[in-house]
């Protein structure tokens, strides 16, 4: 194909079967039905997935490259990630590894509106890594989770997010969650920015971004596996003046790798920061898949701006060192439950936490 995205797959096949599993693979991602029955050529030659590549990786799995034409994606999100994966992710000897784009289609995407650098800017940190941390638990009032967010703020944090399972609810509503926390944080004298977390279908999304621009804000957080990819991607255009989060909920359900989900696809989606699970922490990403995704979201591509890598899950103050030797100062350390467990010395522990960062010396 002259102008095709190209798409690298894992498949589990046995040898004499891959060649003919391959192509029922690059059908099934571009026209859904036996080629024997279309009657038009140039669709036979245009838009019918061709295989360009079967190379075996270990006995039983091989990779499998397929050409994908670019027209059968336009610009939207969540056409994407369909043509990507769509039925094929119903099946489940298949895992969608890695994507090659046309640069013009990159392009057209954006990637972040913001990313790594103007995450640093908002904070003042020129060189260290960022901080972070989350209110939780779930079933706190607004002023309750107001007076963490003051506390996180006087030990120095640098971004405070909502935990990814406040939303709407009964006892900490959006528009008086936000209101109270913006108040708590301008009542500081840090520079400590609040991450809200946007729930619902889009007009809700945009009901809660006005609130938040109206309490002052100028960042939010959604998981685009539980919104939808296509609403990142309407927020990035509609909301430029925006920093996006991407939380990784719901991400392990699709049989993507970790490195293309989170740290290509969100980012080309328009997200700035991608949070995901540490290795050695509650969920079970290797150093290699942690590695590969924070160079996903960093590496020069396409000319998109870098979003910043988030490891999370689990994480404590202990292992800082551990970890910005392991991702270096172009990361967001998001440490959460294990500073809330300090509770009356919280402020103290969250001090401690981010003089560890900054004074981590990353020569």
């Amino acid at each position: 194909m002259r102008s095709a995205l190209h798409v690298t797959y894992h498949v589990r096949s046995d040898a004499s079967a891959i060649e003919a599993r391959a192509k029922a693979i690059a059908v099934e991602q571009s026209v859904e039905m036996p080629v024997e029955a279309i009657d038009d050529a140039r669709i036979r030659d245009a838009i019918v997935g061709k295989v360009a590549s079967i190379t075996e990786i270990a006995s039983g799995h091989f990779t499998v490259r397929v050409a994908l034409a670019i027209e059968t994606v336009g610009s939207d999100a969540g056409q994407l990630l369909n043509m990507l994966f769509g039925n094929t992710s119903l099946q489940d000897d298949v895992i969608l590894h890695d994507i090659e784009l046309p640069h013009d289609m990159a392009a057209a995407f954006g990637g972040p509106q913001h990313g790594l650098q103007a995450l640093r800017k908002r904070v003042g940190a020129a060189r260290r890594a960022l901080t972070c941390s989350a209110l939780k638990p779930q079933g706190l009032s607004p002023d309750r989770l107001a007076d963490l967010a003051r506390r996180f703020a006087e030990g120095g944090i640098d971004y405070i997010k909502d935990d990814h399972g406040l939303a709407d609810q009964s006892y900490a509503p959006f528009a008086a969650r936000v209101a109270a926390i913006a108040k708590a944080l301008r009542e500081t004298d840090a520079s400590t920015c609040y991450i809200p977390s946007l729930s619902g279908d889009l007009d809700n999304m945009r009901t809660q971004i006005a609130a938040a621009t109206d309490a002052g804000l100028g960042a939010v957080m959604l998981a685009p596996m539980i919104a939808g990819v296509a609403a990142l991607q309407r927020l990035r255009r509609d909301y430029p003046q925006l920093i996006i989060m991407a939380h990784p909920a719901m991400a392990g359900a699709a049989r993507i790798a970790p490195p293309l989900l989170i740290g290509k696809l969100f980012r080309l989606f328009g997200a700035d920061a991608v949070v995901f699970p540490n290795h050695g922490g509650r969920f079970g990403y290797s150093p290699e898949t942690c590695r590969a995704l924070a160079h996903a979201a960093l590496n020069d591509w396409h000319g998109l701006r870098a979003a910043i890598p988030v490891p999370a899950g689990g994480m404590t103050p202990a292992r800082v060192p551990e970890m910005l030797a392991f991702y270096g100062a172009d990361t967001m350390l998001l440490i959460g439950g294990a500073l809330l467990s300090a509770r009356e010395k919280l402020t103290a522990e969250t001090a401690a936490f981010v003089a560890a960062v900054k004074d981590y010396d990353y020569d």
